[in-house]
């Protein structure tokens, strides 16, 4: 029946039969891989409701099934190897740079996914876009773009789709790895006639107080204890801390502590509501220029 189906369609694009039972074996083995894919996807589904669990194994069987699709399609090509490249040869340059920056994505994608220099759910900043990745595929990563730290680092909403190869052409900031806590410091004016022992020891109950903040510095510290193997990264301080610096006719409290780098806004606008609620009880004298 195959065979029918060949000299059938070979006669109307005439195409040597021998090539075309090789173009529809190829796609026959692409769509077997891809209905297993589908089903062992499905199948997990069943068993599992929890929708993150869900998608990262989708993402693994997807990369697994196009790796083997890569293998079969290789072993069913393999004597017609030197004739394709021999073709190659002859097609216009720019058609050979595109397939060259195709094989590189798909080969750098099979890097991403091994030495995972991030990984989805990571804040990355890469060609001066900083975002949560969403989804990494065997050519490309898409990251969900974050505003600037001005403006809190929230989500935009918008989706920025990039090459893998930036992987090895770009530096890439990877916020969470290896540990997801990044060291964030707001700046707070305080008159220069201030009581500064009292100021900041009321600056440092505000920051103690938050539920996010307080917690970090153990888990920073675990975090750190549990990468020393592969990282040689250490802090002497975990705790947060205020440094002072006269400017003019005021004073510039830097307040340094560690943040997660998903929650900045939240925890900037429980700092501040509670620093201008000590400014109106006359705890704080925060600099009016």
């Amino acid at each position: 029946m195959l065979n029918t189906i060949v000299n059938y369609i070979s006669g109307i694009i005439n195409v040597e039969n021998e090539y075309m039972y090789l173009i529809i074996l190829t796609i026959l083995a692409y769509l077997t891989l891809k209905l297993i894919a589908f089903l062992m996807v499905k199948v997990y589904m069943h068993f599992n409701h929890n929708v993150r669990s869900n998608y990262l194994y989708n993402q693994k069987i997807n990369i697994v099934y196009k790796v083997v699709f890569f293998i079969t399609a290789f072993i069913i090509w393999e004597n017609h190897l030197e004739n394709i490249i021999t073709l190659i040869s002859f097609v216009s340059a720019a058609t050979t740079i595109a397939l060259r920056e195709i094989i590189f994505n798909f080969f750098s994608g099979i890097y991403l996914n091994f030495a995972k220099p991030f990984k989805v759910e990571d804040r990355i900043e890469v060609n001066n876009f900083k975002g949560d990745v969403v989804k990494i595929s065997a050519l490309s990563f898409e990251i969900l773009e974050v505003s600037t730290d001005e403006t809190g680092e929230q989500s935009t909403g918008k989706t920025i789709h990039l090459p893998n190869t930036l992987v090895f052409t770009t530096p890439i900031k990877n916020y969470v790895k290896p540990f997801k806590y990044i060291w964030h410091e707001i700046t707070v004016k305080v008159s220069i006639d201030s009581d500064l022992k009292k100021t900041k020891n009321i600056i440092y109950k505000i920051i103690n107080n938050n539920n996010v903040i307080k917690q970090i510095p153990s888990k920073m510290k675990r975090q750190i204890d549990n990468a020393d193997l592969e990282y040689r990264i250490y802090f002497n301080k975990y705790e947060p801390i205020i440094y002072t610096k006269v400017v003019d006719t005021h004073i510039e409290l830097s307040v340094r502590f560690l943040m997660h780098p998903k929650k900045v806004r939240m925890v900037e606008d429980d700092i501040w509501t509670n620093i201008l609620k000590a400014h109106k009880n006359e705890e704080i004298i925060l600099y009016n220029s």
